[in-house]
């Protein structure tokens, strides 16, 4: 391996740190990128961009091999810096967010979330759960620390204290208090959390309720993943738990991702029900529940490649939708700024105001578990209603110019209603007939990232290949 302290003259090391610093959190190569001294100059960055010097932090990390050292070596550089570092041991990304939040402390997560086993990756958090991204820290944390690797950490004038703390038992307890699930009817329900960090959290939250019974895939805690992918996104990581469910005859199928904070679901079929169904099921839950308590008109995020039904559910329920860009920083950031009840992506991030605003795939999987289990409706007859219309799904294109490309799809779409909020999103609606469609470029590959959604499968089908068609030309 060619390790970044031999590459110094390659570059500036703050334009190499660009090669792992990403829009929303640190993600690189063990070893290549991310060594034990790098993730100590961060430790230091941190703790001196937060002003932490004397005060607390909390750090943990999930089952990697890496990452119990990086978690050590962050904790040093922090603790170099005068910050006093409470570590968490083995969690999940929500388990941190909850330490975060319920200690009103800055935090970082060592996970690389879905990625292979090769990669590790840091998640910061301000004091509250508060994201932070290269606008709002994450840059001047990166320029701190290359200027530390360069030059050396300087100590305090007081070294900073470390401790253990265990959060995962006040961590299930908040999570039963937000969605209780005592009085549901019997479930069998298949979980599959890829050898990652649900092994850990599902046993826990889940295991005692009488009226659960897992069937469980995968939970022994395992950085190699060594079934498959720790990525339900990618449909083929969920085949094992689509064939599990029917040979099982379960109620419902849940998969987690590496770090427990995304989930994804699978009807008692085995077809996938589509995250946007869970967001505007899990809108409709968090309405009711606060408009219960006397809150008339409650404010729910969505991003704007979740399906239509999303919006028109919250509407439907007296509640006011508001469509944000993609960026799990960025909702956490409109979370706080707008008091939104709850948030959902279309790739499976579910934010929620009771939980510091944070996302929460454990949350998530319990509001589902709960609207299955208070109706006598399999769960493929729940999902279809809130999966009316027909969608693409993400289709990413390589492209050597990702401008050209776009000015060939503005051509093909000349005359449809343009918005520009994240990408270029073109719509039309001509009598009952409606379509739109999305194309964005990937903040860190040469890559179109292509949505199309219509109330006619033929229609986006047809919206779908003329885009495809432009982007991909080489006219």
């Amino acid at each position: 391996m060619v390790f970044l302290a031999d590459n110094l003259n390659g570059g500036s090391l703050v334009h190499q740190f660009n090669d792992f610093v990403k829009t929303y959190d640190v993600r690189g190569l063990v070893g290549s990128q991310l060594s034990d001294e790098v993730v100590e100059c961060f430790g230091a960055a941190f703790a001196d961009e937060l002003g932490l010097s004397g005060k607390e932090l909390v750090v943990g990390h999930d089952m990697r091999d890496s990452s119990p050292g990086f978690a050590a070596a962050f904790s040093l550089g922090a603790r170099k810096r005068g910050a006093n570092v409470v570590m968490l041991g083995l969690c999940s990304t929500d388990m941190n967010y909850y330490a975060s939040g319920f200690l009103d402390l800055p935090a970082a997560m060592f996970t690389a979330s879905h990625n292979p086993a090769s990669y590790n990756g840091i998640k910061l958090s301000r004091a509250g759960a508060r994201g932070i991204s290269l606008d709002t820290g994450l840059a001047a944390i990166r320029d701190r620390a290359a200027v530390f690797f360069e030059s050396g950490i300087p100590a305090d004038s007081a070294t900073g204290s470390e401790r253990n703390l265990s959060v995962i038992a006040d961590y299930s307890n908040y999570l039963r208090k937000l969605v209780p699930l005592q009085g549901i009817r019997k479930l069998k329900i298949v979980i599959d959390t890829a050898n990652g960090m649900g092994g850990l959290t599902v046993p826990v939250v889940l295991g005692d309720d009488a009226s659960i019974e897992i069937v469980p895939m995968y939970f022994e805690l395992d950085g190699s993943f060594p079934n498959h992918e720790a990525n339900p996104l990618d449909s083929k990581n969920l085949v094992d738990l689509q064939q599990m469910v029917v040979s099982s005859g379960a109620d419902l199928g849940l998969a987690f991702d590496g770090d427990a904070d995304r989930c994804f679901a699978v009807d008692e079929k085995g077809f996938p029900v589509t995250p946007s169904a869970v967001a505007a099921i899990v809108s409709k839950r968090e309405i009711l529940r606060v408009q219960d308590s006397g809150e008339k008109t409650p404010i729910v995020l969505h991003n704007l490649l979740t399906s239509k039904s999303v919006s028109e559910t919250i509407i439907a329920h007296g509640a006011i939708p508001q469509v944000t860009k993609v960026g799990h920083s960025l909702i956490k950031d409109q979370m706080a700024s707008t008091g939104a009840v709850f948030g959902g992506e279309h790739s499976a991030h579910y934010y929620f105001r009771e939980f510091w605003g944070a996302d929460n795939g454990m949350l998530a999987a319990m509001h589902l578990i709960s609207e299955l289990g208070t109706q006598d409706q399999a769960m493929s007859e729940i999902s279809v209603d809130y999966t009316p219309y027909f969608a693409s799904g993400e289709i990413n294109s390589t492209v050597a110019d990702a401008h050209e490309a776009q000015s060939r799809v503005a051509a093909e779409f000349e005359g449809a209603f343009l918005e520009e909020l994240d990408g270029k999103t073109y719509s039309h609606q001509d009598g009952d007939t409606w379509w739109w469609c999305n194309i964005r470029s990937s903040n860190t590959e040469p890559l179109l990232r292509l949505n199309v959604e219509s109330n006619h499968e033929s229609v986006m089908n047809q919206i779908r290949d003329r885009a495809l068609a432009a982007i991909t030309s080489k006219a």
